[in-house]
């Protein structure tokens, strides 16, 4: 059974691959001074960015979890994350209400996907 990590630190890596499935550790904005939208919008740019690098995409994201520093931005961080996902390929998603990292910082996501 192998397992793949890679971009690994003392405290994690950002990815790792078993079984070819994907894990990305959690990601945030690119600017924590933006508002929810911009945040979530940066976010997902970075996950899919990683999805490519690591031979994924988009279409095989299998499940994500959301974490909104205030449910109050749902709607909002909804609004981008319809936009981004391609129709018929929605993943299993949960979103929670969670403290984050920084106190600047509003969304946080991880996800599991399949590789190509």
């Amino acid at each position: 059974m192998k397992i793949s990590r890679f971009e690994t630190n003392d405290r994690m890596s950002r990815a790792v691959i078993h079984n070819n499935t994907l894990y990305l550790c959690g990601q945030v904005a690119a600017d924590a001074e933006a508002d929810i939208s911009e945040q979530t919008q940066t976010m997902l740019d970075k996950v899919e960015s990683l999805l490519n690098n690591y031979e994924s995409s988009k279409e095989h994201i299998l499940s994500a979890t959301i974490y909104l520093k205030s449910m109050s931005d749902f709607g909002a961080m909804n609004s981008v994350w319809e936009a981004w996902v391609p129709e018929g390929f929605a993943p299993a998603r949960a979103c929670i209400s969670a403290s984050m990292a920084r106190e600047a910082l509003l969304v946080e996501i991880s996800v599991v996907a399949a590789t190509k």
